[in-house]
């Protein structure tokens, strides 16, 4: 059911909340896509809480761990640019946010 929540939410643009490590996250969803074999959420965290450092920022969530999903009607301009350049490497991408 995640999954095409997030598809869904990535297609229109959609900012989403979840829980993960026991922390919500609000985040605006970029792309779902597998990488080693684990289907993968690549955010950007702008609200919540985060463990690991400041926000805003970049995050990659592996979406088995993510639980209490919530699609909001906010909307986001679409995508951002990754700080490298390009979004990290994935062996396959499922779904990107449109331009």
């Amino acid at each position: 059911m995640n999954e095409s929540e997030i598809r869904r939410a990535i297609q229109n643009k959609l900012v989403i909340e979840f829980t993960y490590s026991n922390r919500l996250r609000v985040v605006e969803p970029h792309v779902l896509g597998v990488c080693n074999g684990n289907v993968q959420l690549l955010a950007y965290q702008i609200g919540g809480q985060s463990s690991s450092g400041g926000l805003p920022e970049w995050r990659r969530f592996d979406l088995f761990r993510i639980s209490n999903l919530r699609v909001t009607s906010q909307t986001f301009a679409g995508r951002r640019a990754f700080p490298s350049g390009t979004h990290s490497p994935w062996d396959r991408e499922l779904e990107i946010v449109p331009a």
